[in-house]
């Protein structure tokens, strides 16, 4: 299997992804999407370190999946290459990031300055994939007016202005399991229109609205529960 640093990368930028996806009308799975995020971890490393061809068995070998499905996957980007001989890792990895929307930039605000909004504030691998984090939001006076990661942490109350002065669609929530669903409620008031949602509480929104639930707990599961 590859380092959790990928999966980390592949799994939780699906969500962000899935915005530029379908503004740009793709029909590609969530599943497809997080592979061929994975693929391009893989790529980027080995760039850097000067390798200049990769073929699928050696991606599938690195992420413990079948050959065939990697070259499947990498058939849908219509990359020019020969799987059996190697693909040129740049060329593959820009086209992953031109199908992905890497270099379509999409703004987003974290809602909760607590310790996983500020750890996700602090992630500046996310700039490398499209999203921008502008900001933080958080009731908590004490919080307000400070900076994480040279991020501004601003009261909630003005999240629905500055939302509509940046054009901001996207909301990463984090706040506890009992302000979520009020927390979620006040974002849809402010015309936010997709929630990536960190809190372990399904959230209910209007049909216009999107929600991604990360489920840091039942990924958690999936790899112990048999041991």
């Amino acid at each position: 299997m590859y380092t959790i640093h990928y999966l980390k990368d592949g799994v939780m930028l699906v969500r962000p992804i899935k915005v530029y996806m379908e503004e740009t009308k793709k029909k590609f799975s969530d599943k497809v999407i997080n592979r061929l995020t994975l693929y391009h971890c893989i790529l980027t490393d080995y760039i850097l370190k000067n390798i200049e061809f990769i073929s699928s068995p050696q991606i599938a070998m690195l992420l413990n999946i079948d050959d065939s499905q990697v070259r499947k996957d990498i058939g849908l980007l219509n990359n020019v290459g020969k799987c059996r001989v190697g693909y040129i890792a740049k060329d593959l990895k820009e086209n992953i990031e031109k199908t992905l929307g890497f270099e379509k930039t999409k703004d987003a605000f974290i809602i909760g300055a607590g310790n996983l909004g500020s750890a996700l504030a602090k992630y500046d691998n996310f700039t490398n994939y499209g999203l921008n984090v502008l900001a933080l939001f958080d009731n908590d006076t004490l919080k307000v007016g400070m900076k994480v990661n040279d991020k501004q942490v601003f009261h909630i109350s003005e999240l629905p202005e500055l939302a509509k002065k940046l054009s901001v669609e996207i909301a990463i929530l984090t706040v506890p399991r009992e302000h979520a669903q009020k927390t979620a409620d006040f974002l849809v008031k402010s015309n936010i229109k997709y929630i990536w949602n960190f809190t372990p509480t399904v959230l209910s929104v209007p049909s216009h609205v999107q929600v991604w639930n990360e489920n840091l707990m039942g990924n958690f599961l999936q790899f112990t529960y048999q041991k």
